[in-house]
């Protein structure tokens, strides 16, 4: 084998091509609603983490359990990357009509790229925040919020940090 890319091998590298079943595919008894995403900070240097608080509510007749996502895609990279990665996930109770707020860090290590050695970038991001991944269509709808974050400061292996 002399190819070592993931391009066209996994569904995190495809066009525009949605998976079958993607992380999170379910149905709900209950709805959720997503509000208040904030990252802190907004701008940060290249070896430090972020901050993610999301509100999650439960806007249905039922109790129910959600699995809260986090996603995050380079806006630009020096490097081929997958078109969202993955970061954080939580599967949360919540009663009928109550909401909780949820907290994540988002570490440096998550932001790496690999180019013959994992390098940490500055850049602008996107963060996702929902019950499912960016522009996923399923019958039951579900919502996914979006903010960015610029990361500041030189290029430097992660190891270095």
């Amino acid at each position: 084998m002399e190819n070592y890319t993931m391009e066209g091998r996994t569904y995190r590298y495809y066009g525009e091509e949605a998976p079958l079943y993607p992380f999170g595919y379910g149905l709900s008894y209950t709805t959720f609603r997503y509000r208040d995403l904030v990252l802190s900070p907004p701008a940060l240097p290249v070896c430090a983490n972020l901050s993610v608080s999301v509100v999650l509510e439960n806007t249905g007749q039922r109790d129910g359990e959600e699995v809260v996502q986090l996603y995050l895609r380079w806006e630009q990279s020096s490097v081929p990357v997958p078109r969202w990665q993955l970061v954080a996930f939580r599967r949360v109770a919540v009663p009928a009509g109550r909401e909780t707020k949820l907290s994540f860090q988002v570490a440096a290590e998550q932001r790496a790229v690999w180019a013959q050695g994992w390098h940490l970038e500055p850049g602008t991001f996107t963060l996702f925040a929902g019950g499912q991944q960016p522009g996923q269509q399923t019958r039951a709808p579900s919502e996914v919020l979006s903010a960015r974050f610029t990361v500041t400061g030189a290029a430097r292996l992660l190891r270095g940090c």
